[in-house]
């Protein structure tokens, strides 16, 4: 406590350390090329491959793959938190934006991905380090050419709907002509 009877916000007894590893992307993504989006997604949900560094550093998993449909998973830790107690907007951006990515993938072939053109969040309810196992679910609209639509849900631990999401993805890569 300080003179005046508050707490001493640079106390080292406030002091927080959290440390991340991760496997240099590079490699991993050499390693996936030869695979389809579904074998490198079940890859990374099997540990097979490292998952991404993203995914590290805020600490979400990849919990369910299925052919157009991804489900990531987050228990939230107050590093994650803002000024205010709750988790920052940007964790479920970054949840959401990978799981809608992820559920493209699942659908393509070997050399080809997609990278976010837009994303679009509605923030219904706030998350906490008390919401429980966070999860975020991407699932394709519609897979084009050129472009791609998809559309998610992060719900906190109890099933309730905490952002709604939609996103346009650029397609990278050529899909393989039909023969």
């Amino acid at each position: 406590m300080t003179a005046a009877g508050t707490t001493d916000l640079h106390s080292p007894d406030l002091l927080r350390v959290r440390v991340v590893e991760w496997q240099a992307p590079g490699p991993v993504a050499k390693a996936a090329m030869p695979m389809s989006g579904m074998e490198a997604m079940r890859a990374i949900r099997d540990g097979v491959l490292p998952p991404p560094p993203m995914a590290k550093l805020i600490g979400f998993r990849m919990a369910t793959v299925d052919e157009g449909r991804i489900v990531m998973e987050l228990d939230p830790h107050e590093s994650l938190e803002n000024t205010i107690g709750l988790l920052h907007g940007a964790t479920a951006a970054a949840l959401i934006d990978t799981a809608m990515g992820c559920a493209i993938s699942t659908v393509l072939p070997a050399g080809q991905t997609s990278v976010t053109l837009d994303l679009k969040l509605t923030y219904l309810r706030p998350l906490s380090v008390r919401s429980g196992t966070i999860s975020a679910e991407g699932k394709v609209i519609k897979l084009g050419r050129q472009t791609s639509y998809t559309e998610g849900f992060v719900r906190d631990g109890k099933g309730n709907l905490a952002v709604h999401a939609t996103a346009t993805f650029s397609m990278i890569g050529e899909a393989p002509k039909a023969q």
